[in-house]
């Protein structure tokens, strides 16, 4: 076992870690509770209950246990309580739902940097390597509900508050998950409203020593919308794949485009970049869309320039030109759509650039992960405008870390 689990401890936990891995290979994703409660005893715990952060990342429900398929999932507001500080500072915490009972403990369920949920544990006796041993729990668990919640309508449900519509069932299923991270470099993204999204759209990427990146926003908010978007994504990964440089790419992904809808029928603008992972050189080409933001040392530095071609289906024959920003470590890189800034309250007007940039300058000063900043960022927006979007609202947040590596885990 690894250094810090104490010997009394090594061997129940590793049967059970073990026997759990065995036997997850046919177990549905409905099923976990039921897995996890064959092996918690013999893991040192009297209780193992598994919270899921809803799509929003407003509350966390439980994943029903064996005899409770039918009940209504218990809810914990993540702005509220112990669970849900535990989940927004991604640290393990002690005590019970609303903060008493300390023989209660909190544990988040991470997927590299993906926040997936909690472990609400209780174990049997504390001593000194509790936390090490909820810890190895929470990881093996956090990679069994990977694993299958991509084919589980069940974990749909669960994290869902309400109906969505066909375009964002489709832009969902499509695009990577909203966190991702290395030594090298942390992404982060997030979408609304997210059960109505159309148009917007983002991807990213890893190959070798180098992360592609790409925000999309396709003409309109309806089924035709999310089509179009979809099309403009699997075009990129496509012809990405195939070794095509940014440039040719955006023109490449046009004719798919023009082919399918006609020319000006259908139109996506966007920003398509590779950052190399090794010296920080960041280069994009930018197809209509906003100019990225560039912050620096904890403030504002500039939008990175560079003329920007057509929008991707309209075949107005601009020159795409290829576009090149050396990052220092630490720097962050903001892609984003209108839905952010030119959205308007009815009493305070735009939400506006100026808006967004300080909000994200004073969050990286108080230290929050990007995936917590970017969780509080949508739900400014959101409040701003009366938790009513008329159009779609995304962001993509490339960190490069550089040799200023963050800490990455609990």
């Amino acid at each position: 076992m690894e250094q810090g689990i104490p010997p009394s401890h090594d061997r129940g936990l590793l049967r059970a870690l073990t026997d759990m891995l065995e036997a997850s290979h046919l177990v549905a994703f409905e099923d976990i509770p039921s897995l996890i409660d064959r092996h918690k005893r013999e893991a040192g715990f009297e209780e193992i209950g598994v919270y899921l952060a809803d799509l929003q990342q407003s509350v966390l429900r439980r994943l029903c246990g064996p005899g409770e398929e039918d009940a209504q999932p218990e809810e914990l507001k993540i702005d509220t309580t112990l669970a849900g500080r535990a989940l927004q500072e991604v640290r393990v915490l002690r005590g019970g739902p609303e903060g008493d009972s300390p023989g209660q403990w909190w544990v988040p369920l991470l997927d590299g940097t993906e926040r997936l949920g909690l472990l609400h544990m209780i174990p049997e006796s504390e001593g000194d390597g509790v936390e090490e041993r909820m810890r190895h729990i929470a990881s093996l668990v956090a990679l069994i509900v990977v694993s299958k919640r991509s084919f589980s309508d069940c974990h749909a449900r669960l994290v869902r508050s309400r109906p969505m519509n066909v375009a964002a069932e489709m832009q969902w299923n499509l695009m990577p998950p909203l966190t991702f991270a290395t030594p090298s470099v942390t992404i982060g993204a997030v979408l609304e409203p997210a059960y109505e999204i159309g148009g917007d759209a983002f991807d990213y990427s890893t190959s070798g020593a180098h992360a592609h990146v790409g925000i999309f926003d396709a003409m309109g908010h309806d089924v035709a919308a999310g089509l179009t978007a979809n099309l403009a994504i699997a075009a990129c990964r496509n012809h990405r794949r195939q070794g095509m440089g940014l440039a040719r790419n955006s023109e490449a992904i046009e004719r798919v485009l023009i082919d399918e809808f006609g020319r000006g029928d259908r139109f996506v603008t966007a920003i398509i970049g590779d950052l190399d992972l090794g010296t920080g050189l960041f280069t994009w080409v930018n197809r209509g869309h906003h100019a990225p933001v560039l912050i620096r040392r904890g403030r504002w530095i500039s939008t990175l320039k560079c003329p920007p071609a057509h929008p991707m289906g309209l075949d107005l024959g601009l020159p795409v030109t290829l576009c090149r920003e050396q990052l220092e470590p630490g720097d962050r890189i903001l892609l984003y759509t209108d839905g952010i800034t030119e959205m308007r309250s009815p009493d305070s007007g735009e939400f506006g650039l100026g808006r967004f940039v300080e909000f994200m300058i004073r969050q990286n000063a108080a230290g929050l992960p990007v995936p917590e900043t970017l969780r509080r960022l949508i739900r400014t927006v959101m409040e701003y405008h009366e938790n009513r979007l008329h159009d779609d609202a995304s962001v993509l947040l490339v960190e490069w870390h550089g040799t200023a590596h963050e800490q990455l885990s609990p």
